[in-house]
């Protein structure tokens, strides 16, 4: 979290609060789902958004959501593995090991300026960045209540 400035009450607690949800309280680095669900990353406008190649070839299982932040799609996955000197298109499952899982949520925090929108309270802001919309935002607010309560 240093390595990414995520510091401060409010930067960490807003971190701890989205990783714990897309990470189901620390219990998943991969995302959950069968074939057909992933299927949605594969071909269509949600495939080609994340990068992945148009064809029904498995990219939207190859790279489905994974890390503590849960990184998805082709795009992303390059990104990151730039970012942090990984070969993530070739070995997508090193963003299930704990230190890249932990890593890359913090490089993609840091990525989407997620410390500024963390220090103006933006927390709304700061779900929509990372989920694209305000899925599980009860359980993301009560996350973030508590860290706020135990940081202080």
């Amino acid at each position: 979290m240093v390595r990414y400035q995520i510091v401060g009450q409010l930067r960490i607690a807003a971190f701890i609060a989205q990783i714990g949800h897309e990470s189901g309280q620390f219990r998943f680095v991969r995302e959950l789902g069968s074939d057909q669900y992933l299927s949605k990353y594969d071909t269509g406008s949600l495939a080609k958004r994340l990068g992945n190649t148009p064809q029904a070839d498995g990219d939207g299982q190859k790279y489905r959501g994974r890390g503590l932040i849960q990184i998805t799609g082709r795009a992303n996955y390059m990104t990151c593995g730039e970012a942090l000197a990984l070969d993530l298109l070739n070995q997508p499952e090193l963003l299930e090991k704990p230190q890249h899982a932990s890593m890359s949520a913090a490089w993609y925090w840091a990525s989407k300026g997620l410390n500024t929108l963390a220090d103006a309270g933006q927390f709304d802001k700061i779900t929509q960045r990372i989920n694209g919309g305000q899925n599980g935002a009860a359980d993301r607010q009560a996350l973030y209540a508590r860290a706020l309560k135990v940081l202080a």
